[in-house]
C-alpha cells in the first residue's frame, strides 16, 4: 500500500506540507531539526567517551575527589543562543 510512492504522490505530499506549515516556517523547522540532531550526536559521543574513561577498579569511594569541571555544549560552532552548561554527575549523586 505505502510501497508505491511515485513522483505525483511525493509532489502532493510536499504541497500539503507547504500549505500546512507555510513556506516561511519550513527553513526554520529544518534548521531546528539540524540543531537537535547535532546536539543528540554530541551527547551520544560524550556518553560513549565517558563510559570508556570511567572504567576504574572497584574499591571504596574516594572522598578527596574534586567536583567535575563544567563543560558547555553548543548546537553548532558560533551558536551561542542554544548553548547550555552541563555539570557532570559524581558517583555520589548517581545513587
Amino acid at each position: 500500500m505505502f510501497g508505491r510512492l511515485g513522483a505525483p504522490e511525493i509532489i502532493l505530499i510536499l504541497v500539503v506540507v507547504v500549505l500546512l506549515f507555510g513556506a516561511k516556517k519550513l527553513p526554520d523547522m529544518a534548521r531546528s531539526l539540524g540543531k537537535s540532531a547535532r546536539i543528540l550526536k554530541s551527547e551520544a559521543k560524550a556518553m560513549k567517551d565517558e563510559g570508556n574513561s570511567t572504567a576504574t577498579p572497584a574499591g571504596p569511594p574516594n572522598t578527596d575527589e574534586q567536583p567535575p569541571a563544567q563543560r558547555t555544549i553548543q548546537a553548532s560552532p558560533g551558536d551561542v543562543t542554544s548553548s547550555r552548561p552541563v555539570t557532570e554527575p559524581t558517583d555520589s549523586t548517581k545513587r
